[in-house]
């Protein structure tokens, strides 16, 4: 499963109505679900679809601290495959059959590519929700352990009492938004490298 962390004033309503809004159209259809705490979004081809195989996508969406974690399922490709697999033996056995498959093609590379535009959808949604993978402001805060006070990240001692605030600073992967220990060098998440 590919995982984000968006930080910020955002829901999982707010990513699951863009979601369904955007996906929601042409060969394929967007479904929202809640059940208690997460919303889940399927996005699939539609099953009388015009043109292009059949592929699916599931989108879990949990509210966290500061924000949502989101998680893509992999992505079904088998009737995609299979549409291509159709397009290659029918332009192997005479070229001309290309013009008869366009759609499907087109069809084909739009499902092919779609986890790519879900990601841009969340990107976008977050974006005009002001989150961002960046730790929030609220979470910049490091509450000391002798006496209680708030402190911004990077302050080495308490501003009140003068304590020393320790390990305890809060970072985010730049690339997945997933928050790291202090001293991890690559991220648990997505891997990447933690700056």
């Amino acid at each position: 499963m590919l995982q984000r962390v968006y930080h910020g004033d955002i829901t999982p309503a707010d990513a699951a109505q863009e979601l369904v809004a955007a996906f929601n159209r042409g060969n394929f259809i967007a479904q929202q679900f809640e059940d208690n705490d997460h919303t889940t979004v399927q996005i699939a081809t539609r099953q009388m679809a015009t043109s292009g195989g059949q592929t699916a996508l599931t989108i879990a969406i949990h509210p966290i601290e500061d924000g949502i974690s989101i998680q893509l399922s992999e992505q079904a490709w088998f009737g995609v495959a299979a549409s291509l697999g159709t397009t290659v033996i029918s332009a192997l056995r005479n070229p001309f059959n290309l013009l008869s498959r366009l759609d499907d093609i087109a069809q084909d590379i739009e499902s092919i590519q779609l986890t790519e535009q879900v990601w841009r959808v969340i990107d976008r949604t977050a974006l005009n929700h002001k989150s961002a993978f960046e730790i929030s402001e609220r979470l910049r805060r490091l509450e000391c352990k002798y006496c209680g006070a708030a402190n911004p990240v990077g302050e080495a001692t308490c501003l009140s009492c003068g304590a020393p605030l320790g390990d305890s600073q809060p970072i985010s992967c730049s690339q997945c938004g997933y928050v790291a220990k202090k001293g991890e060098h690559f991220c648990p998440n997505c891997g990447a490298k933690i700056y």
